[in-house]
């Protein structure tokens, strides 16, 4: 077992980039927890990776509920040393048309989630532990029809460096990543528009979508000794995709609401 990250939780675990940063936490050693919205999910993930992994339920836009699941983990597993933050959800649409009901959902799963996961992380962390916060290129690149996405996650950038500085007299350390389009159930939807992830790899100079695994190997590194001077940081990782241009959701959408019209 690995002395630096003896217990990791991974909220958001049972799928897509948590499901793959859950099994590499296991196989280095780690006594991982997968803590999820889908708490039938999580049980099952729990039961592949077999040894002490445990599931949770967990809603990260309530605070009883994080609060629950931390206490009940430090309870059954001792202190935690590793905490990563993989939630998110993104309802696109245009700021002219956007319902406050969509604004919100996605700033409280992807904004509030993120401070509710640090707050409870600073209460039951370990001394020289680590928090990883998965951002998105959308925290540094706008995208038409993306604005509560891109606000929420350009906000947990800005969160992850003042808990860096917070954190820091306890050497616990505080990163985010950036991934790009990464083949998730979180980007399914994308895959149905026609060209549209086709539009996204034209924009990826390294000319692929990432994978659940690339994130995870990373968010490996950042909860390692090796990353043991690292904090406050936010690492691209999107096959050079910021350097170019963000595909045009709203209008790609519209293309195929047009096409679908056409008799």
């Amino acid at each position: 077992m690995s002395p630096e990250h003896t217990v990791a939780v991974i909220i958001g675990g049972a799928s897509g980039i948590g499901w793959a940063t859950a099994q590499l936490m296991t196989e280095r050693g780690d006594t991982v927890v997968i803590a999820d919205l889908d708490g039938d999910a999580a049980t099952t993930r729990a039961a592949e990776l077999g040894g002490a992994t445990s599931a949770h339920q967990v809603q990260v836009t309530d605070e009883t509920s994080m609060r629950t699941l931390f206490d009940t983990v430090t309870t059954q597993h001792g202190p935690i040393d590793t905490v990563v933050d993989c939630a998110g959800i993104s309802r696109p649409g245009t700021l002219a048309d956007l319902s406050l009901a969509d604004w919100k959902a996605t700033v409280d799963v992807c904004l509030t989630g993120a401070f509710l996961t640090v707050r409870e992380a600073a209460r039951t962390l370990r001394d020289n532990g680590s928090v990883v916060l998965v951002a998105s290129l959308n925290g540094r690149q706008p995208g038409i029809g993306m604005g509560a996405y891109c606000s929420a996650k350009a906000g947990v950038l800005m969160l992850t460096e003042v808990a860096a500085m917070e954190l820091a007299p306890r050497g616990i350390r505080v990163n985010a990543v950036n991934p790009g389009f990464v083949h998730t159930p979180l980007t399914h939807g994308a895959t149905l528009v026609p060209g549209l992830v086709e539009e996204y790899i034209e924009n990826t100079p390294l000319g692929r979508a990432g994978t659940p695994g690339d994130i995870a190997q990373t968010i490996g590194f950042l909860t390692s000794a090796a990353a043991g001077w690292m904090t406050g940081a936010a690492l691209d990782l999107n096959g050079g995709a910021h350097t170019k241009r963000y595909p045009d959701i709203v209008a790609r959408i519209a293309d195929m609401a047009s096409t679908a019209g056409t008799p």
